[in-house]
């Protein structure tokens, strides 16, 4: 009679094991799928940060065609500085392509020194048991913003501001003078020098003259 409960016993803890094994089984997928859908989100994010800064990136080191800095004058420099001389049509492109790096697609636009996108990665969650999430990919946005590091400094020229010598008084003839070396004063006391007569490319004087960054 004992024997016979005993084994009554164990017959009806077995369904039970059989639902708790399989309770932990959903679970542990469960778990999978939620770790696996937030390496495909951070992938998204990740192709959508790059993809914004490579977008400002390029519009930063590209200038509007007939741009001569050897003839600015202070006051179109500060226009440069303000971001009113950049090209920015090839930005997006710039986007799409780190886009692609990350295996992802973006969308891109941009409001003046702002270039803002929508990323969604080729990649997906794949199979899951979770309702929802089989085969979704990851979506993000990021937008990045050329800001201004420095300003042109009084003067602006490389004497630091000095009383320039006078000129003889123009004639009828007379071929203005071209501008002279430019002062900018940057953040944390930097000061970055630009001399006609020894022309920097553009590329690397704007990484001295900007920064790039992240704002959403």
């Amino acid at each position: 009679m004992t024997c016979r409960r005993f084994g009554g016993d164990r017959g009806q803890a077995f369904p039970i094991y059989v639902v708790l094994v399989a309770g932990l089984l959903f679970a542990a997928l469960a778990y999978f799928t939620i770790g696996k859908a937030g390496i495909v989100r951070s992938n998204a994010q990740g192709a959508a940060d790059a993809a914004a800064l490579a977008a400002a990136r390029e519009a930063r080191d590209t200038l509007l065609s007939g741009v001569d800095l050897a003839t600015l004058s202070p006051e179109e420099w500060e226009q440069v500085l303000l971001g009113n001389r950049f090209d920015a049509s090839g930005a997006c492109a710039a986007a799409q392509d780190f886009a692609a790096m990350n295996d992802a697609t973006v969308e891109c636009s941009s409001s003046g020194t702002r270039f803002t996108v929508r990323s969604l990665t080729n990649g997906t969650v794949g199979d899951s048991v979770v309702p929802g999430t089989s085969g979704k990919r990851g979506e993000a946005g990021a937008t990045a913003e050329i800001v201004p590091r420095c300003h042109v400094k009084a003067g602006g020229s490389s004497d630091g501001g000095s009383t320039p010598t006078p000129t003889p008084k123009p004639t009828a003839t007379a071929t203005p003078a071209p501008p002279g070396p430019i002062k900018f004063a940057c953040a944390n006391g930097v000061v970055v020098d630009y001399d006609p007569a020894q022309p920097r490319v553009w590329r690397s004087l704007a990484a001295a003259l900007f920064d790039i960054r992240l704002i959403d």
